[in-house]
């Protein structure tokens, strides 16, 4: 197969990791208040052209962005209270939430005064919103009405005609609580209408978002319930088989994941529709996409729903081939970084590279064998994108305290015993890569230590939380970075 394309990473960049929820500020979390903007501010001044976030989906009580309710809709804590404050659609003191409940709470007021106002200029922009994306946005509000109206039980347990999406008993309850599912839309209005101001002043700025995508969803997401066909359930929406990773050097019973596989067979029958639409929605917002667990396009490891466990599960072909081939109807160059991280067998190579899709590098994965290890900077190629660390590992500092003498050692020798301390010499590292784009997560930047780490896979609690302050950052970091950046030429 030959596909006429050229690479993704058109010159070499940089640029940093950080989720929105990361960001300082009031709220729960950090959204699209001015403390992003002023991030942006600080990407620019110090050289960096990227900015890469992890998925926006609405999140569950985990606040993993990797399980969300929905492929396409945006999470909502993500919404700057102030903005819509300064929309007149709430007062000063209304625009402070301190939960999940009190944010919400705050929306509700927003939407109530929203559709007892006049607002014709608004209420034109959010009915034609509603129109646009017509294709999700009302599967989704409506969902997530039923869900409330459950009381927050998945669609799955819900009454028969309304898990198989009977019209007339859809009809019934929709006209019951019309006026939350036309909350959920306007929460999605009000989500596009603040990242799209975001991104336009990023790309003012000279910054370009990566965005990230899961490759599976949820069982109890909205995608699932709207189109249950394209995934392996029974008739009563049960799983017949879920996703994860089977048992290896670091767990012995695999990974057990729990998302429902693709029924790729109903999938190529329409020649992939969804992923088009799912993929293309996503670059609406960014103009870069990394896909994580790429190796499941090539085949995935099915695990019968039965099995509490990985153990028992087997390697099961997907279409990834020809799903590439439809995408890339639509983009001349695709917009896709591949996270060919773990078990990577040649098939995968061979998929990624036939469309030229650049690959990662992670260093901290660098110095654990020999020289031939393909994480070590000597063996980078130009079309892949090389990373200090992800949010999935400890930051670069928690990493080298943590190895033993012998592998600090490892290390130094490598990197020709410099007199900076870490995480500064990865830093370098990373930046001197003949790869295209080098990204650094915010934490290395800041020289932060394991107390900061975003996330520990196979763990559950203290995950996703993490918040940087603006006093973390040294007086000097901006030109420290832009000197950088101008000395491997990432500018």
């Amino acid at each position: 197969m030959k596909i006429n394309m050229q690479t993704a990473l058109k010159k070499r960049a940089s640029g940093v990791l950080l989720h929105i929820s990361s960001l300082p500020g009031p709220g729960i979390q950090g959204n699209f208040n001015q403390d992003a903007y002023r991030f942006i501010d600080f990407l620019c001044a110090s050289g960096f052209s990227y900015w890469q976030i992890l998925p926006t989906g609405p999140t569950d009580n985990s606040f993993s962005p990797y399980q969300s309710s929905s492929a396409f809709a945006g999470n909502s804590l993500f919404i700057s209270l102030e903005k819509v404050a300064d929309m007149g659609l709430l007062t000063p003191d209304q625009s402070t939430a301190t939960s999940r409940t009190t944010h919400h709470r705050c929306l509700k007021q927003a939407f109530s005064n929203f559709t007892h106002a006049q607002y014709d200029i608004w209420h034109a922009e959010f009915q034609l919103f509603c129109q646009q994306e017509q294709h999700w946005l009302r599967a989704y509000a409506t969902f997530s009405a039923f869900k409330q109206h459950f009381d927050g039980a998945p669609w799955y347990e819900w009454p028969e005609a309304l898990r198989t999406r009977d019209p007339l008993a859809l009809d019934a309850l929709s006209a019951q609580i019309k006026n939350e599912i036309d909350f959920f839309c306007f929460e999605q209005w009000l989500y596009d209408r603040q990242w799209t101001e975001l991104n336009a002043y990023a790309r003012s700025q000279g910054v370009a978002l990566i965005g990230d995508m899961a490759i599976f969803v949820a069982h109890d997401s909205a995608d699932v319930w709207q189109q249950p066909a394209l995934f392996q359930l029974n008739k009563h929406g049960q799983l017949l088989a879920v996703a994860g990773v089977p048992p290896d050097y670091f767990s012995a019973e695999g990974q057990r994941w729990g998302n429902p596989l693709y029924a790729w067979e109903r999938m190529l029958a329409d020649d992939f529709h969804w992923w088009v639409q799912r993929i293309n929605h996503l670059l609406r917002y960014v103009p870069l996409i990394r896909i994580d667990h790429f190796r499941g396009f090539e085949a995935c490891w099915e695990i019968p729903a039965q099995e509490s466990t990985a153990i028992h599960g087997h390697w099961h072909k997907s279409p990834g081939k020809k799903l590439f081939k439809r995408l890339a109807k639509d983009h001349a160059c695709l917009p896709i970084i591949a996270e060919d991280l773990g078990l990577i067998t040649p098939e995968v190579i061979t998929l990624r590279d036939a469309f030229k899709l650049p690959g990662m590098k992670v260093l901290q994965f660098a110095f654990d064998s020999d020289n031939h290890n393909p994480y070590l900077p000597h063996n980078h190629v130009q079309n892949c994108v090389v990373y200090t660390g992800t949010h999935d590992n400890n930051t670069s500092l928690g990493w080298y305290n943590a190895l033993s003498p012998h592998e600090k050692e490892r290390v130094n020798d490598y990197l020709g015993h410099p007199k900076d301390a870490m995480p500064w010499p990865l830093i370098h590292c990373a930046l001197a890569s003949v790869a295209q784009l080098a990204i650094m997560p915010f934490q290395d930047l800041l020289s932060l230590d394991a107390t900061h780490r975003m996330n520990t896979p196979g763990t559950c609690e203290g995950n996703w939380h993490w918040r940087f302050d603006w006093e973390q950052l040294a007086s000097n970091l901006s030109t420290r970075c832009r000197q950088l950046n101008n000395l491997y030429g990432r500018q």
